[in-house]
């Protein structure tokens, strides 16, 4: 014979479901579900360049890497999002620059039964961890393309970015009612 269950455990099952191959968790409330799912993830744009070739090609290889991200979140509808995420990286030799690939990889996310303090972490974090991997195929992929040694890009940790982007603002607005 099972245990019952009391309404407090009730209240913090952990429901588990498969969307596009990956396992998702959302909790479930005596409010309303807290529903995630990916509708569509995309290419937005892309952009590869090799401004120096092919002189850059009789260089030493010696590279220095210079990598820039930044996110950007629409409201579609009530509970849908797209969220983009951007990624340029910039390859130099010496001060020729060898390549700059540029891509924004987008996904398409339905987001409800979320409170407000949740959904800045789910779309400023959550989401483009989803999104990483693809992008990071895709520039490996042109790098390769386009005649160099290939570039994998090492995992970021969004969590840790959308915490430092949030106490930076904190530190903004507070400067700003000391002014």
């Amino acid at each position: 014979m099972g245990r019952k269950q009391t309404p407090h455990q009730k209240q913090q099952q952990k429901q588990f479901t498969l969307i596009n191959g990956t396992e998702i968790m959302a909790e479930t409330n005596a409010a309303g579900e807290k529903q995630f799912a990916i509708q569509k993830i995309y290419t937005k744009d892309i952009s590869f360049e090799t401004p120096n070739s092919p002189k850059v090609f009789t260089l030493k290889w010696e590279p220095a890497l210079d990598l820039n991200l930044g996110t950007h979140v629409e409201t579609l509808e009530n509970s849908m999002f797209e969220v983009a995420l951007t990624i340029t990286v910039t390859v130099k030799i010496a001060d020729t620059t060898a390549y700059l690939v540029e891509i924004n990889q987008a996904g398409i996310f339905t987001i409800s039964g979320f409170s407000d303090q949740e959904m800045g972490p789910m779309l400023g974090s959550f989401c483009p961890n989803i999104l990483f991997p693809y992008a990071r195929e895709a520039i490996s992929d042109l790098v390769n393309k386009g005649g160099f040694p290939q570039l994998i890009l090492a995992p970021v940790n969004f969590d840790a970015l959308y915490m430092q982007h949030m106490q930076q603002n904190q530190q903004n607005s507070e400067a700003k009612t000391l002014n």
